[in-house]
């Protein structure tokens, strides 16, 4: 059950947007799902109270870490080992697989069973796994289900959020032999069943890591479904994939991370499960693994820091919230921006991660740039500007579109001059005249065709404002001329008085 990534790198997201809005299961699904947890948040963050106070709390942890990360690392990393923990770092992605192969080969491992890891997916790490004929398992409920189905995670927290009920019972039949039916009760029975086998005989247990503590040298999970717990407890060997960045400086630090993660995730005050861990199992201990590792992933993160740009990038708590919020996200889910990461937070850090703006160069161009992200984000990482720097280095690259920079350059010309502008206006509202239906346009040619395949383009007024104004003007003039004179003259005194920095007469509005 490998997990294949099913759609090309080189394809652009137009192409793959037009895929996504073209498949309506796609569409519904994320549709439906989006604006569960975007309700979700909003209530929870309503009940909470003082919102924005603890959004701000958060952004301030976060950017104290990241401007000290090497001295949190440092402390983080010395805790943990004086805990017995082993530990490695990877700078690439190729280090991280590495490290990992040669863990199961000194553990003789031929399975490995695995809770949610978005670093993992981003490190294609189940096709290394399975290259080594080691079985590899995701025991998520939606990370399973893509595995079945051989397809990347559409979504930071909800890996399956593009598929419907009907289209999951059809893939765990498949695995069942025989015909499930959509309940989910049922299919989530099937998946539990299936699973609790694969714990009891798997020889290492990988997890991700929601946060990792300086101070104690402990890793962090938020889940659900304990199957993480399941993982990190039964068997005798544990990694731990952490992204380098994960770090907050202290226990006190979790409660404010703690508060802001699952509410803006799905909606809920806490998780089901928040385990700390802390090392391997000690002689008193009555579960937990023999040796556990946690691999420090860098993978391009280091390239952020220092960036005046998009060093808050590493901010980033993972919570999806992002997602849910963007228009365009919500109509052509995950799988249309092509990595590991979709969403507003993707079309950022995929581009960022990789340093290659030319094979990414599309991708930030996939916002209406509404702001909408921002204001999602719990710890308010300015993803909107985020995604202008980005196609500003794609033009300054000299990777912009062609057609699009001497559009640029025609309506810089145009809006330049008052005469130049009056005169376009006019020759927009002579040519429009053939393609205007109802005062709408509906043509699907050059720079109109991808408008209007969704939406129509509003047509031109007869009369645009400055051809009104002379009119304008002159009705104002009669209207002034009827007012009572004393009014008038009491009006105009006001208007003096406020120019000269006077105050407002006692009785006038």
């Amino acid at each position: 059950m490998t997990a294949v990534h099913s759609h090309s790198m080189n394809q652009k997201v137009k192409k793959r947007a037009e895929l996504a809005l073209n498949d309506d299961f796609l569409r519904n699904a994320v549709r439906f799902t989006t604006e569960r947890l975007r309700n979700g948040k909003r209530v929870a963050s309503e009940q909470h109270g003082n919102w924005e106070e603890w959004r701000e709390r958060g952004r301030q942890i976060r950017l104290h870490t990241i401007a000290h990360l090497d001295y949190y690392l440092n402390l983080f990393v010395e805790n943990a080992r004086a805990n017995g923990v082993h530990i490695h770092f990877a700078d690439t992605a190729a280090d991280a697989v590495r490290i990992t192969l040669d863990i199961a080969a000194h553990s003789q491992a031929r399975s490995v069973v695995k809770s949610k890891s978005m670093v993992s997916e981003e490190l294609h790490l189940n096709q290394a796994l399975e290259g080594a004929d080691i079985e590899t398992i995701e025991s998520d409920l939606g990370e399973y289900i893509i595995q079945l189905a051989g397809e990347p995670p559409s979504h930071i927290v909800i890996p399956a959020i593009h598929k419907n009920r009907y289209q999951i019972a059809e893939l765990l039949s498949k695995e069942a032999g025989e015909k499930l039916s959509a309940d989910t009760t049922i299919l989530a029975g099937f998946v539990r069943k299936k699973l609790r086998e694969k714990f009891l005989e798997a020889d290492i247990g990988m997890t991700g890591c929601n946060f990792a503590i300086a101070e104690t040298g402990s890793m962090v999970l938020f889940e659900n479904e304990g199957n993480a717990r399941m993982v990190s407890t039964l068997p005798k060997t544990q990694i731990t994939l952490m992204g380098m960045e994960r770090i907050i400086p202290s226990w006190t630090d979790l409660e404010v991370m703690a508060t802001l993660l699952p509410r803006s995730a799905t909606g809920q005050k806490l998780t089901m499960y928040m385990s700390g861990i802390s090392g391997p199992r000690r002689s008193q201990d009555a579960d937990g693994p023999d040796e556990m590792h946690i691999i420090i992933v860098d993978n391009g993160r280091s390239l952020q820091l220092g960036n005046p740009e998009f060093q808050e990038l590493l901010n980033c708590i993972r919570c999806g919230a992002c997602l849910n919020a963007c228009p365009v996200y919500r109509h052509i889910g995950g799988h249309a921006y092509g990595g590991t990461y979709s969403g507003p937070i993707g079309a950022v850090l995929t581009p960022a991660l990789h340093g290659n703006i030319e094979e990414w160069n599309d991708i930030a161009s996939a916002s209406s740039l509404c702001g909408a992200c921002y204001e999602a984000c719990p710890v308010k990482i300015p993803l909107h500007d985020m995604l202008v720097y980005l196609r500003r280095r794609k033009v300054e690259a000299g990777q912009g579109d062609k057609l699009e920079t001497a559009g640029m350059k025609g309506f810089a010309t145009v809006v330049s001059s008052s005469k130049r502008f009056a005169a376009a206006i006019r020759l927009g509202q002579i040519a429009q005249k053939a393609v205007v239906r109802k005062g709408e346009i509906t043509l699907k040619l050059g720079p109109l065709k991808g408008w209007n395949t969704y939406r129509v383009a509003p047509s031109l007024a007869k009369k645009s404002f400055r051809q009104q104004w002379n009119t304008l003007e002159h009705k104002l003039e009669q209207e002034r001329n009827v007012i009572q004179p004393d009014v008038l003259s009491r009006m105009e005194k006001i208007l003096a008085d406020r120019s000269k920095g006077g105050t407002q007469h006692e009785g006038t509005e």
